[in-house]
């Protein structure tokens, strides 16, 4: 585990009635801003801004089937053939990042099969590289650098 420390984006938040608002870049309209879309979009920036990740290969809440129900993932970047490349499951920051939270992307992972996971609620990430073939997992120092490819 080692500390994300998300740097400051440039976010546009307004109020709208009793809700605070913050702009999607990726859904491209307002969404309610939570503190899991907080950590969220704190992500999306990171990972655009920092990590070289292409915003038209990032997808939110993209919807997937587990066991015959639907789930929804929170993150997930895409290869530049647009296979799962990074799964990213967000918590609010007072939600820490326990075996439960891991257990819960590793089982949505099960059908997703990309090879980067990241866990975080915005204050602790841990990061891990999957090998599918091997059943193995490599925890990693940082996410890594968008490559375009699932090597």
């Amino acid at each position: 585990m080692q500390e994300l420390n998300l740097p400051p984006f440039d976010c546009k938040v307004i109020q709208s009635g009793e809700n605070l608002l913050i702009w999607d870049v990726l859904r491209r309209r307002n969404v309610v801003l939570t503190p899991e879309e907080w950590v969220r979009q704190h992500v999306v920036h990171y990972l655009m801004a920092h990590r070289g990740y292409p915003k038209g290969l990032l997808s939110l809440e993209r919807g997937h089937r587990y066991n015959q129900r639907q789930k929804r993932t929170d993150l997930i970047a895409l290869d530049a053939a647009g296979q799962p490349l990074l799964l990213v499951e967000c918590k609010r920051p007072t939600v820490p990042i326990t075996a439960a939270v891991a257990m819960q992307a590793a089982t949505y992972n099960q059908t997703i099969g990309a090879p980067l996971l990241l866990l975080t609620n915005g204050l602790q990430h841990f990061c891990w590289r999957v090998d599918f073939e091997q059943r193995t997992n490599e925890q990693l120092a940082e996410v890594p650098w968008y490559s375009g490819t699932n090597q």
